[in-house]
């Protein structure tokens, strides 16, 4: 079997929601996640720096692990480095975007909420992918940087802080106008879908995930690979090994990455 090297990038643990999608419909691969937790939160980087570390940090694990395909799995990330990512490389680099488009075509009363960072809330970008794919829907736009490190505490072992979460979502809970399709526009908020769907349990929850994966699908098997052989591997990169990152390498092998190593660059 032809295995192929996957890239899974991030600058925290919301990749691990993109990843998990990518790894259930294509089991065989080998497996590399790479978050840089030194430059953590993205969205508090200026666009350059932000740039300069996603170009460097990927470059790097692309020629040190001989990677295939990369993903960017942060819609940050996508919308600002992803032209200087393909620019910089020759092996296919795929993003994401909020799942605007699938939830237009889910909404029942015409009426969805955009849950992401405050960065992907202001973007034209995402007021573009809006206008272009829900014509006529009412979009309700939410930025929650808070929910990002709520999900970072969760995958350490931290139980959610629901009065948060609550707060966040207060004016999408109540009256009549209020979504029933809930688009999850951050990779780290699938990470919360349960905590979320506790308080909003009649709203259809969607994300990017599952249309990356089937991009994924697609590029593997119209692009040329080495072949290589083996048992497929998964491994965990961080850009900052202290103390913090020690304390998710369990929940990393939890979700089948082995190990856990700093890279530099």
């Amino acid at each position: 079997m032809q295995v192929a090297n996957i890239l899974v990038f991030d600058s925290g643990m919301g990749g691990l929601s993109v990843y998990r999608e990518i790894r259930q419909c294509l089991p065989g691969h080998n497996y590399y996640y790479c978050f840089d937790n030194a430059n953590f939160p993205y969205g508090e980087l200026s666009e350059s720096a932000l740039i300069t570390a996603c170009v460097r940090l990927v470059s790097r694990v692309v020629t040190e692990q001989a990677i295939d395909l990369v993903v960017i799995a942060c819609n940050t990330a996508s919308t600002i480095a992803l032209p200087s990512l393909r620019a910089a490389l020759t092996i296919p680099v795929v993003g994401v975007v909020p799942a605007i488009k699938p939830a237009a075509a889910l909404t029942r009363n015409g009426c969805i909420g955009l849950l992401a960072t405050p960065g992907t809330v202001a973007r034209p970008y995402t007021h573009e992918l809006i206008a272009q794919f829900a014509p006529g829907k009412r979009v309700l736009l939410k930025g929650a940087t808070e929910l990002v490190i709520e999900a970072e505490r969760k995958l350490a072992g931290e139980a959610v802080d629901m009065a948060l979460l609550r707060h966040v979502l207060a004016d999408w809970l109540e009256g009549s106008d209020r979504p029933d399709t809930l688009v999850l526009g951050c990779t780290h908020f699938p990470l919360l879908d349960a905590e979320i769907r506790q308080l909003m349990p009649d709203c259809q929850l969607v994300d990017s995930g599952a249309a990356v994966a089937k991009r994924v699908t697609h590029l593997l098997s119209s692009h040329a690979m080495a072949a290589t052989t083996g048992i497929p591997e998964a491994h965990a990169y961080c850009t900052r090994l202290d103390e913090e990152a020690k304390k998710i390498t369990a929940p990393l092998q939890a979700w089948g990455l082995s190990t856990l190593t700093e890279v530099l660059f």
